[in-house]
Protein backbone atom coordinates (compact mmCIF):
# COMPACT_ATOMS: atom_id res chain seq x y z
CA UNK A 1 0.00 0.00 0.00
CA UNK A 2 1.59 3.44 -0.91
CA UNK A 3 1.29 6.95 0.76
CA UNK A 4 -1.41 7.42 -2.25
CA UNK A 5 -3.58 4.61 -1.59
CA UNK A 6 -3.58 5.21 2.45
CA UNK A 7 -4.54 8.65 1.70
CA UNK A 8 -7.46 7.76 -0.75
CA UNK A 9 -8.67 5.00 1.75
CA UNK A 10 -8.90 7.33 4.73
CA UNK A 11 -10.57 10.96 2.64
CA UNK A 12 -13.80 9.30 1.01
CA UNK A 13 -14.92 7.45 4.25
CA UNK A 14 -14.83 6.61 8.00
CA UNK A 15 -15.21 3.08 7.94
CA UNK A 16 -14.25 0.63 10.61
CA UNK A 17 -13.82 3.37 13.23
CA UNK A 18 -15.33 1.78 15.91
CA UNK A 19 -13.52 -0.55 17.19
CA UNK A 20 -10.68 -0.12 20.26
CA UNK A 21 -11.12 2.91 22.28
CA UNK A 22 -14.98 3.10 21.51
CA UNK A 23 -15.12 -0.18 23.11
CA UNK A 24 -13.08 0.67 26.04
CA UNK A 25 -12.68 4.11 27.15
CA UNK A 26 -15.04 6.00 24.66
CA UNK A 27 -18.48 3.62 24.06
CA UNK A 28 -21.08 5.71 25.85
CA UNK A 29 -20.12 8.95 23.69
CA UNK A 30 -20.31 6.74 20.55
CA UNK A 31 -23.41 4.88 20.78
CA UNK A 32 -25.46 7.10 19.52
CA UNK A 33 -23.77 7.11 16.20
CA UNK A 34 -23.49 3.09 16.20
CA UNK A 35 -27.19 3.32 16.44
CA UNK A 36 -27.45 5.96 13.50
CA UNK A 37 -25.09 4.18 11.00
CA UNK A 38 -25.11 1.07 11.76
CA UNK A 39 -22.86 -0.16 8.82
CA UNK A 40 -20.16 2.21 10.84
CA UNK A 41 -19.47 4.25 7.65
CA UNK A 42 -19.81 8.32 7.63
CA UNK A 43 -19.85 10.19 4.83
CA UNK A 44 -17.81 13.34 5.29
CA UNK A 45 -20.34 15.75 4.68
CA UNK A 46 -22.41 14.52 7.60
CA UNK A 47 -19.45 13.93 9.58
CA UNK A 48 -17.13 16.67 11.89
CA UNK A 49 -20.14 17.84 13.43
CA UNK A 50 -20.24 17.12 17.25
CA UNK A 51 -18.61 15.65 19.95
CA UNK A 52 -19.71 11.72 19.59
CA UNK A 53 -18.20 12.37 15.81
CA UNK A 54 -14.97 14.06 17.14
CA UNK A 55 -14.34 10.84 19.61
CA UNK A 56 -15.20 8.43 16.44
CA UNK A 57 -12.50 9.93 15.17
CA UNK A 58 -10.01 9.95 18.13
CA UNK A 59 -11.40 6.33 17.90
CA UNK A 60 -9.42 6.09 14.63
CA UNK A 61 -6.87 7.84 15.57
CA UNK A 62 -5.99 5.16 18.55
CA UNK A 63 -6.32 2.03 16.73
CA UNK A 64 -4.37 3.44 13.69
CA UNK A 65 -2.92 -0.12 11.91
CA UNK A 66 -3.74 -1.83 14.74
CA UNK A 67 -4.99 -5.21 13.84
CA UNK A 68 -6.87 -8.00 16.31
CA UNK A 69 -6.57 -11.51 15.47
CA UNK A 70 -3.48 -13.10 14.93
CA UNK A 71 -0.70 -11.45 12.30
CA UNK A 72 2.85 -12.31 11.36
CA UNK A 73 3.69 -8.94 9.97
CA UNK A 74 3.29 -5.85 12.01
CA UNK A 75 0.35 -3.27 10.96
CA UNK A 76 1.08 -1.04 13.27
CA UNK A 77 4.49 0.00 15.92
CA UNK A 78 1.76 -0.77 18.54
CA UNK A 79 0.34 -4.59 17.67
CA UNK A 80 1.84 -7.14 20.05
CA UNK A 81 3.49 -7.87 16.52
CA UNK A 82 5.07 -4.81 16.30
CA UNK A 83 6.02 -4.30 19.75
CA UNK A 84 7.01 -7.71 21.02
CA UNK A 85 8.14 -9.31 17.79
CA UNK A 86 10.63 -6.40 17.80
CA UNK A 87 12.92 -8.45 19.51
CA UNK A 88 13.32 -11.33 17.48
CA UNK A 89 15.41 -9.44 15.03
CA UNK A 90 17.63 -8.70 17.97
CA UNK A 91 20.15 -10.50 20.26
CA UNK A 92 17.31 -11.11 22.56
CA UNK A 93 15.27 -13.60 20.83
CA UNK A 94 14.88 -15.90 17.75
CA UNK A 95 11.56 -15.75 15.54
CA UNK A 96 10.35 -20.10 15.84
CA UNK A 97 9.91 -19.80 11.92
CA UNK A 98 13.62 -20.06 11.51
CA UNK A 99 16.16 -17.86 9.39
CA UNK A 100 14.13 -17.37 6.56
CA UNK A 101 12.15 -15.68 8.60
CA UNK A 102 11.79 -11.52 7.88
CA UNK A 103 11.86 -10.42 10.80
CA UNK A 104 15.38 -12.08 11.50
CA UNK A 105 16.62 -11.02 8.12
CA UNK A 106 16.45 -7.31 9.45
CA UNK A 107 19.80 -7.79 11.34
CA UNK A 108 21.15 -11.25 9.95
CA UNK A 109 22.46 -9.68 7.31
CA UNK A 110 20.45 -10.67 4.52
CA UNK A 111 17.72 -7.67 4.88
CA UNK A 112 16.77 -6.38 1.23
CA UNK A 113 13.80 -3.90 0.25
CA UNK A 114 11.36 -6.15 -0.55
CA UNK A 115 11.26 -7.45 3.06
CA UNK A 116 7.49 -7.26 4.08
CA UNK A 117 8.18 -6.29 8.13
CA UNK A 118 10.12 -3.49 6.73
CA UNK A 119 6.89 -2.60 4.72
CA UNK A 120 4.05 -3.35 7.45
CA UNK A 121 5.90 -0.61 9.91
CA UNK A 122 5.89 1.75 6.90
CA UNK A 123 2.55 1.16 5.98
CA UNK A 124 1.25 1.94 9.60
CA UNK A 125 3.19 4.92 10.34
CA UNK A 126 1.49 6.29 7.11
CA UNK A 127 -2.00 5.35 7.62
CA UNK A 128 -1.56 6.89 11.43
CA UNK A 129 -0.43 9.93 10.02
CA UNK A 130 -3.13 10.40 7.60
CA UNK A 131 -5.74 9.69 9.42
CA UNK A 132 -4.13 12.47 12.48
CA UNK A 133 -3.70 14.96 9.53
CA UNK A 134 -7.30 14.35 8.56
CA UNK A 135 -8.35 15.04 12.03
CA UNK A 136 -6.45 18.17 12.75
CA UNK A 137 -7.63 19.68 9.21
CA UNK A 138 -11.53 19.13 10.49
CA UNK A 139 -11.49 19.11 14.63
CA UNK A 140 -11.51 23.10 14.77
CA UNK A 141 -15.04 22.76 12.83
CA UNK A 142 -16.77 20.23 15.62
CA UNK A 143 -19.17 22.19 17.94
CA UNK A 144 -18.19 21.11 21.35
CA UNK A 145 -15.84 23.27 24.22
CA UNK A 146 -12.33 24.71 22.77
CA UNK A 147 -10.56 22.97 25.89
CA UNK A 148 -11.80 19.61 24.19
CA UNK A 149 -10.97 20.98 21.01
CA UNK A 150 -7.57 21.58 21.90
CA UNK A 151 -6.92 18.24 24.09
CA UNK A 152 -8.04 16.18 21.11
CA UNK A 153 -5.59 18.53 18.94
CA UNK A 154 -2.78 17.48 21.39
CA UNK A 155 -3.36 13.86 20.96
CA UNK A 156 -3.55 13.77 17.67
CA UNK A 157 -0.30 15.95 17.18
CA UNK A 158 1.46 13.62 19.84
CA UNK A 159 0.30 9.99 17.99
CA UNK A 160 1.47 11.23 14.79
CA UNK A 161 4.87 12.35 16.48
CA UNK A 162 5.64 9.39 17.93
CA UNK A 163 5.13 7.63 14.25
CA UNK A 164 7.59 10.26 13.05
CA UNK A 165 9.84 9.49 16.08
CA UNK A 166 10.25 5.78 15.03
CA UNK A 167 10.59 6.56 11.38
CA UNK A 168 13.78 8.95 12.22
CA UNK A 169 15.32 5.69 14.14
CA UNK A 170 14.57 3.40 11.41
CA UNK A 171 14.62 5.03 7.94
CA UNK A 172 16.46 8.29 8.97
CA UNK A 173 14.57 10.94 6.28
CA UNK A 174 11.20 10.34 4.89
CA UNK A 175 8.43 12.32 3.41
CA UNK A 176 7.40 14.75 5.80
CA UNK A 177 3.55 14.89 5.40
CA UNK A 178 1.78 16.96 7.77
CA UNK A 179 -2.02 17.43 5.50
CA UNK A 180 -4.10 15.61 3.34
CA UNK A 181 -2.52 14.91 0.27
CA UNK A 182 -4.09 14.89 -3.59
CA UNK A 183 -3.08 11.61 -5.56
CA UNK A 184 -0.29 13.83 -7.40
CA UNK A 185 1.37 14.72 -4.65
CA UNK A 186 1.37 11.55 -2.78
CA UNK A 187 2.90 10.15 -5.88
CA UNK A 188 5.72 12.39 -5.70
CA UNK A 189 6.28 13.59 -2.66
CA UNK A 190 10.64 13.66 -1.56
CA UNK A 191 11.82 12.66 1.42
CA UNK A 192 12.54 15.06 4.54
CA UNK A 193 16.20 14.64 5.78
CA UNK A 194 16.81 13.17 9.09
CA UNK A 195 17.56 16.36 11.11
CA UNK A 196 13.84 18.10 9.71
CA UNK A 197 12.16 15.16 10.93
CA UNK A 198 13.89 14.95 14.45
CA UNK A 199 12.55 18.68 14.72
CA UNK A 200 9.34 18.51 13.72
CA UNK A 201 9.20 15.45 16.47
CA UNK A 202 10.89 17.86 19.51
CA UNK A 203 8.19 20.68 18.09
CA UNK A 204 4.99 18.49 17.81
CA UNK A 205 5.57 16.88 21.24
CA UNK A 206 6.34 20.00 23.26
CA UNK A 207 2.99 21.06 21.66
CA UNK A 208 1.22 18.74 22.89
CA UNK A 209 2.67 18.27 26.51
CA UNK A 210 1.17 22.05 26.48
CA UNK A 211 -2.54 21.07 26.36
CA UNK A 212 -2.48 17.18 27.23
CA UNK A 213 -3.60 16.55 31.06
CA UNK A 214 -1.21 14.67 33.11
CA UNK A 215 -1.28 10.92 34.18
CA UNK A 216 -3.08 12.07 37.18
CA UNK A 217 -5.48 13.96 35.80
CA UNK A 218 -6.59 10.79 33.73
CA UNK A 219 -9.87 9.73 33.82
CA UNK A 220 -10.38 5.87 35.20
CA UNK A 221 -12.30 5.88 31.48
CA UNK A 222 -9.39 7.30 29.67
CA UNK A 223 -7.07 5.18 30.32
CA UNK A 224 -4.86 4.42 26.88
CA UNK A 225 -5.48 8.22 26.02
CA UNK A 226 -1.94 10.64 26.21
CA UNK A 227 -0.58 12.00 29.06
CA UNK A 228 1.91 14.94 29.20
CA UNK A 229 4.33 12.30 30.56
CA UNK A 230 3.82 10.17 27.46
CA UNK A 231 4.52 12.80 25.24
CA UNK A 232 7.41 13.54 27.55
CA UNK A 233 8.81 9.84 27.40
CA UNK A 234 8.80 10.16 23.61
CA UNK A 235 10.77 13.19 23.88
CA UNK A 236 12.89 11.91 26.30
CA UNK A 237 13.33 9.18 23.85
CA UNK A 238 14.39 11.80 20.59
CA UNK A 239 16.59 14.14 22.70
CA UNK A 240 19.26 10.63 23.88
CA UNK A 241 18.58 9.13 20.51
CA UNK A 242 20.48 12.50 19.18
CA UNK A 243 23.04 12.07 22.19
CA UNK A 244 21.57 15.43 23.75
CA UNK A 245 21.80 14.20 27.09
CA UNK A 246 20.95 17.62 28.83
CA UNK A 247 17.58 18.25 27.30
CA UNK A 248 16.89 14.43 27.99
CA UNK A 249 17.68 14.58 31.16
CA UNK A 250 15.53 17.83 32.03
CA UNK A 251 12.49 16.40 29.90
CA UNK A 252 12.76 13.12 31.91
CA UNK A 253 13.14 14.65 35.34
CA UNK A 254 9.86 16.54 34.52
CA UNK A 255 7.94 13.06 34.53
CA UNK A 256 9.85 12.58 37.67
CA UNK A 257 8.71 15.79 39.65
CA UNK A 258 5.00 15.11 38.41
CA UNK A 259 4.93 12.51 40.76
CA UNK A 260 2.03 10.72 39.36
CA UNK A 261 3.88 7.42 38.57
CA UNK A 262 5.98 4.56 40.33
CA UNK A 263 7.84 1.86 40.42
CA UNK A 264 5.07 -1.11 41.14
CA UNK A 265 6.04 -3.32 43.93
CA UNK A 266 4.96 -6.22 41.65
CA UNK A 267 6.67 -6.77 38.18
CA UNK A 268 4.99 -9.34 37.26
CA UNK A 269 1.62 -7.99 36.86
CA UNK A 270 2.66 -5.41 35.21
CA UNK A 271 2.33 -7.39 32.22
CA UNK A 272 -1.19 -9.07 32.85
CA UNK A 273 -4.90 -8.07 33.43
CA UNK A 274 -4.38 -7.96 37.21
CA UNK A 275 -1.56 -4.64 37.05
CA UNK A 276 -2.14 -3.50 33.01
CA UNK A 277 -3.76 0.18 34.53
CA UNK A 278 -0.70 0.59 36.86
CA UNK A 279 0.75 3.61 37.02
CA UNK A 280 3.82 2.30 36.09
CA UNK A 281 2.33 2.06 32.98
CA UNK A 282 2.48 5.50 31.29
CA UNK A 283 1.13 4.59 27.75
CA UNK A 284 -0.29 1.33 26.74
CA UNK A 285 -2.37 -0.64 24.26
CA UNK A 286 -5.70 -1.26 25.08
CA UNK A 287 -7.21 -4.59 24.22
CA UNK A 288 -10.47 -5.97 25.44
CA UNK A 289 -11.44 -9.53 25.54
CA UNK A 290 -13.71 -10.81 22.48
CA UNK A 291 -14.06 -7.39 20.99
CA UNK A 292 -10.70 -6.20 20.65
CA UNK A 293 -8.49 -8.83 21.62
CA UNK A 294 -5.14 -9.54 21.98
CA UNK A 295 -4.00 -12.84 19.99
CA UNK A 296 -0.63 -12.84 21.59
CA UNK A 297 -0.99 -16.03 23.76
CA UNK A 298 -1.78 -17.88 19.99
CA UNK A 299 1.24 -17.03 19.37
CA UNK A 300 3.23 -17.54 21.89
CA UNK A 301 1.66 -19.62 24.53
CA UNK A 302 3.66 -23.25 24.53
CA UNK A 303 2.53 -25.75 22.24
CA UNK A 304 1.54 -28.33 25.24
CA UNK A 305 -1.13 -24.78 25.80
CA UNK A 306 -2.14 -24.54 22.24
CA UNK A 307 -0.23 -21.92 21.53
CA UNK A 308 2.60 -21.73 18.44
CA UNK A 309 5.36 -20.69 20.42
CA UNK A 310 6.56 -18.12 17.70
CA UNK A 311 8.83 -16.03 20.47
CA UNK A 312 12.26 -18.11 21.53
CA UNK A 313 14.32 -16.35 24.21
CA UNK A 314 18.17 -16.60 23.15
CA UNK A 315 20.58 -17.51 25.81
CA UNK A 316 22.29 -14.14 25.28
CA UNK A 317 19.26 -12.40 27.15
CA UNK A 318 18.38 -15.13 29.76
CA UNK A 319 22.37 -15.34 30.73
CA UNK A 320 22.30 -11.25 31.32
CA UNK A 321 20.04 -12.34 34.16
CA UNK A 322 22.51 -13.11 37.26
CA UNK A 323 21.89 -14.69 40.88
CA UNK A 324 19.61 -12.94 43.29
CA UNK A 325 22.47 -11.46 44.80
CA UNK A 326 23.08 -9.17 42.07
CA UNK A 327 26.30 -11.10 40.87
CA UNK A 328 26.54 -12.21 37.36
CA UNK A 329 25.40 -15.48 35.88
CA UNK A 330 28.33 -18.47 35.50
CA UNK A 331 27.13 -21.80 34.98
CA UNK A 332 30.62 -22.82 36.68
CA UNK A 333 29.12 -21.17 39.91
CA UNK A 334 27.68 -24.16 42.69
CA UNK A 335 24.27 -22.08 42.80
CA UNK A 336 23.42 -22.42 39.02
CA UNK A 337 20.86 -25.79 38.49
CA UNK A 338 20.70 -26.96 35.07
CA UNK A 339 17.54 -29.12 36.43
CA UNK A 340 16.23 -25.95 37.71
CA UNK A 341 17.65 -22.92 35.76
CA UNK A 342 15.69 -20.56 37.77
CA UNK A 343 16.81 -21.27 41.32
CA UNK A 344 18.95 -18.38 42.79
CA UNK A 345 18.08 -16.07 40.11
CA UNK A 346 17.33 -12.77 39.26
CA UNK A 347 13.24 -13.04 40.01
CA UNK A 348 13.30 -11.36 36.81
CA UNK A 349 13.97 -14.56 35.13
CA UNK A 350 11.49 -16.55 36.51
CA UNK A 351 8.99 -13.76 36.27
CA UNK A 352 9.63 -13.30 32.21
CA UNK A 353 10.80 -16.96 30.95
CA UNK A 354 9.99 -20.30 30.77
CA UNK A 355 12.65 -23.13 31.22
CA UNK A 356 12.75 -27.30 31.06
CA UNK A 357 10.97 -28.47 33.92
CA UNK A 358 9.05 -25.16 34.84
CA UNK A 359 5.53 -24.36 35.13
CA UNK A 360 3.28 -22.83 32.90
CA UNK A 361 -0.13 -22.25 34.66
CA UNK A 362 -0.87 -26.16 36.18
CA UNK A 363 1.21 -27.75 33.47
CA UNK A 364 5.42 -28.57 32.97
CA UNK A 365 7.20 -27.03 30.30
CA UNK A 366 8.74 -30.11 28.51
CA UNK A 367 11.12 -29.30 26.20
CA UNK A 368 13.94 -31.27 26.29
CA UNK A 369 15.43 -32.47 23.13
CA UNK A 370 15.28 -35.99 24.30
CA UNK A 371 12.10 -35.92 25.00
CA UNK A 372 10.43 -36.98 22.05
CA UNK A 373 7.05 -37.40 23.06
CA UNK A 374 6.64 -34.11 24.35
CA UNK A 375 5.28 -31.53 21.63
CA UNK A 376 7.10 -28.78 23.33
CA UNK A 377 10.35 -31.07 22.54
CA UNK A 378 13.44 -28.66 21.46
CA UNK A 379 13.99 -29.95 17.97
CA UNK A 380 14.62 -27.68 14.54
CA UNK A 381 11.34 -29.03 13.13
CA UNK A 382 8.06 -29.04 15.90
CA UNK A 383 5.89 -26.09 16.58
CA UNK A 384 7.80 -25.53 19.79
CA UNK A 385 10.75 -23.81 21.36
CA UNK A 386 13.80 -23.22 19.38
CA UNK A 387 16.01 -22.24 22.26
CA UNK A 388 14.93 -24.09 25.26
CA UNK A 389 13.16 -21.41 26.61
CA UNK A 390 9.67 -19.59 26.13
CA UNK A 391 8.16 -16.75 26.81
CA UNK A 392 6.05 -15.86 29.93
CA UNK A 393 6.03 -12.47 29.74
CA UNK A 394 2.28 -10.63 29.29
CA UNK A 395 0.58 -13.78 30.15
CA UNK A 396 -2.30 -14.47 33.04
CA UNK A 397 -1.56 -18.12 33.77
CA UNK A 398 -5.16 -18.74 34.85
CA UNK A 399 -6.41 -17.58 31.40
CA UNK A 400 -8.26 -20.12 29.89
CA UNK A 401 -10.45 -18.56 27.02
CA UNK A 402 -9.99 -18.80 23.13
CA UNK A 403 -6.27 -17.55 23.02
CA UNK A 404 -6.87 -15.79 19.97
CA UNK A 405 -10.09 -13.93 20.53
CA UNK A 406 -10.67 -13.70 24.61
CA UNK A 407 -7.58 -12.38 25.91
CA UNK A 408 -7.51 -8.94 26.96
CA UNK A 409 -4.12 -7.82 28.45
CA UNK A 410 -2.96 -4.50 27.61
CA UNK A 411 0.44 -3.46 25.92
CA UNK A 412 3.17 -1.22 27.35
CA UNK A 413 4.36 1.22 25.18
CA UNK A 414 6.14 3.73 27.40
CA UNK A 415 6.62 2.06 31.65
CA UNK A 416 7.82 4.80 34.24
CA UNK A 417 10.96 1.87 34.89
CA UNK A 418 12.14 3.08 30.79
CA UNK A 419 11.60 6.93 32.06
CA UNK A 420 14.22 6.49 35.29
CA UNK A 421 16.69 4.29 33.42
CA UNK A 422 16.60 6.85 30.78
CA UNK A 423 17.43 9.64 32.54
CA UNK A 424 20.10 7.64 34.61
CA UNK A 425 21.76 7.16 31.20
CA UNK A 426 21.08 10.61 30.07
CA UNK A 427 23.17 12.28 33.78
CA UNK A 428 25.85 9.72 33.28
CA UNK A 429 26.53 10.87 29.29
CA UNK A 430 25.74 13.78 30.54
CA UNK A 431 28.90 13.66 32.38
CA UNK A 432 26.71 14.48 35.68
CA UNK A 433 28.33 13.28 38.66
CA UNK A 434 26.83 9.95 39.92
CA UNK A 435 26.02 10.05 43.41
CA UNK A 436 24.13 7.14 45.92
CA UNK A 437 21.48 9.42 45.15
CA UNK A 438 20.85 9.73 41.64
CA UNK A 439 21.24 5.29 41.56
CA UNK A 440 18.87 4.86 44.59
CA UNK A 441 16.33 7.22 42.71
CA UNK A 442 16.59 5.67 38.83
CA UNK A 443 18.19 2.23 38.77
CA UNK A 444 18.15 0.58 42.51
CA UNK A 445 13.91 2.07 42.53
CA UNK A 446 13.83 0.04 39.96
CA UNK A 447 15.96 -3.45 40.11
CA UNK A 448 14.65 -3.12 44.40
CA UNK A 449 11.18 -2.91 43.65
CA UNK A 450 9.69 -5.67 46.22
CA UNK A 451 9.12 -8.13 43.45
CA UNK A 452 12.42 -7.86 42.96
CA UNK A 453 14.54 -6.75 45.21
CA UNK A 454 18.35 -6.58 44.23
CA UNK A 455 20.67 -5.38 46.08
CA UNK A 456 21.27 -1.71 45.07
CA UNK A 457 23.76 -0.56 42.56
CA UNK A 458 26.69 1.74 44.44
CA UNK A 459 29.18 1.85 41.12
CA UNK A 460 29.73 5.50 40.42
CA UNK A 461 32.63 5.09 37.81
CA UNK A 462 30.65 5.98 34.42
CA UNK A 463 32.97 3.96 32.09
CA UNK A 464 32.03 0.78 34.62
CA UNK A 465 27.97 1.96 35.38
CA UNK A 466 27.55 2.29 31.46
CA UNK A 467 27.66 -1.48 31.20
CA UNK A 468 25.47 -2.57 34.07
CA UNK A 469 22.91 0.24 33.09
CA UNK A 470 22.80 -0.91 29.58
CA UNK A 471 22.37 -4.63 30.79
CA UNK A 472 20.00 -3.81 33.29
CA UNK A 473 17.35 -1.79 30.83
CA UNK A 474 17.60 -5.01 28.84
CA UNK A 475 16.71 -7.57 31.32
CA UNK A 476 14.07 -4.87 32.72
CA UNK A 477 12.32 -4.21 29.31
CA UNK A 478 12.60 -7.40 27.83
CA UNK A 479 10.26 -7.81 24.79
CA UNK A 480 8.84 -4.58 25.35
CA UNK A 481 10.14 -3.44 21.93
CA UNK A 482 13.17 -1.50 22.85
CA UNK A 483 15.82 -3.29 22.54
CA UNK A 484 16.93 -2.90 18.49
CA UNK A 485 16.18 0.84 18.73
CA UNK A 486 18.88 0.58 22.00
CA UNK A 487 21.14 -1.22 19.70
CA UNK A 488 20.97 1.03 16.82
CA UNK A 489 21.12 4.31 19.12
CA UNK A 490 24.10 2.57 21.00
CA UNK A 491 25.91 1.72 17.20
CA UNK A 492 26.84 -1.69 19.16
CA UNK A 493 25.12 -3.91 15.74
CA UNK A 494 28.29 -5.38 15.01
CA UNK A 495 28.81 -6.64 18.30
CA UNK A 496 25.47 -7.61 19.59
CA UNK A 497 24.37 -9.24 16.10
CA UNK A 498 27.12 -10.61 14.94
CA UNK A 499 28.04 -14.57 15.48
CA UNK A 500 26.80 -17.85 16.82
CA UNK A 501 23.81 -17.85 18.68
CA UNK A 502 22.64 -19.93 21.53
CA UNK A 503 20.14 -21.03 23.43
CA UNK A 504 19.70 -23.23 27.13
CA UNK A 505 22.49 -25.91 27.67
CA UNK A 506 20.99 -29.74 28.12
CA UNK A 507 24.91 -31.56 29.49
CA UNK A 508 22.50 -34.64 29.89
CA UNK A 509 21.34 -34.80 26.95
CA UNK A 510 22.41 -38.05 24.70
CA UNK A 511 20.81 -36.87 21.95
CA UNK A 512 22.90 -33.07 21.93
CA UNK A 513 25.76 -34.00 19.56
CA UNK A 514 23.85 -35.62 17.15
CA UNK A 515 21.41 -32.98 16.46
CA UNK A 516 22.24 -29.77 17.68
CA UNK A 517 23.42 -28.08 14.68
CA UNK A 518 26.54 -26.92 15.86
CA UNK A 519 28.46 -28.05 19.15
CA UNK A 520 29.16 -25.64 22.43
CA UNK A 521 31.49 -26.55 25.54
CA UNK A 522 28.73 -25.51 27.58
CA UNK A 523 26.02 -27.75 25.76
CA UNK A 524 23.95 -24.87 24.88
CA UNK A 525 21.90 -25.70 21.25
CA UNK A 526 22.58 -23.40 18.58
CA UNK A 527 20.00 -21.42 17.22
CA UNK A 528 21.23 -19.23 14.21
CA UNK A 529 23.93 -17.26 13.41
CA UNK A 530 24.05 -13.07 12.46
CA UNK A 531 26.24 -11.04 9.96
CA UNK A 532 24.84 -7.64 10.69
CA UNK A 533 26.48 -5.10 8.55
CA UNK A 534 27.04 -1.15 8.94
CA UNK A 535 24.04 -0.58 6.45
CA UNK A 536 21.82 -2.01 8.33
CA UNK A 537 21.57 0.78 10.80
CA UNK A 538 19.03 2.29 8.26
CA UNK A 539 15.98 0.13 7.00
CA UNK A 540 15.61 0.83 3.09
CA UNK A 541 12.40 2.55 1.85
CA UNK A 542 10.34 -0.07 0.72
CA UNK A 543 10.31 -1.45 -2.88
CA UNK A 544 6.93 -0.67 -3.54
CA UNK A 545 7.00 2.76 -2.98
CA UNK A 546 10.26 3.59 -4.73
CA UNK A 547 8.59 1.64 -8.18
CA UNK A 548 6.08 3.89 -7.55
CA UNK A 549 7.69 7.11 -6.30
CA UNK A 550 11.52 7.20 -7.49
CA UNK A 551 11.69 10.13 -5.45
CA UNK A 552 11.53 8.26 -2.61
CA UNK A 553 15.13 6.21 -4.04
CA UNK A 554 18.32 6.60 -2.23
Amino acid sequence: MTIFEISRRKTNRYAGLMTLLCSIVLFSACESKLEQYPTNAFAKENFWKTESDALIALTGMYRGGIEYGTQVVPSDWWTYCGIIFMDLATDNGYDRRGDNSTINRLTDGTLLPNNNVVKGYWEGSYKRITICNDFLENIESVNMDVVKIQRMAAEARFIRATQYFYMSQFWGSVPLVTQTLTPEEANSVVKAGKAEIVQFVIDELNAAVADLPTYGELQASEMGRASKQAALAFLGRMYLSEKRFTEAAATYKQIIDFGDNIIDPEYQALFNTEGENSAENIFSVQFISGQAPNALPQHAYPAAAGGWHFINPLGSLTDAYGFDDGSPLSYDDPRFNYADMGENRDPRFRYNFLWDGSMFGSNIYDCHPDHVGSVDQLTYSKQATRTGYGLRKYFDESFSGNLRTDYGGNIPVIRYAEVLLGFLEAQLEAGVAIDQSLLDLTINAVRGRASVGLPPIQETNPDALRGILRNERRIELAFEGSRLWDIFRWEIGAEALSGDFWGAPFPDSEKYASTSKKLDPQFRWYVTSKAFRSTDYLWPIPESEVNINPNLAD
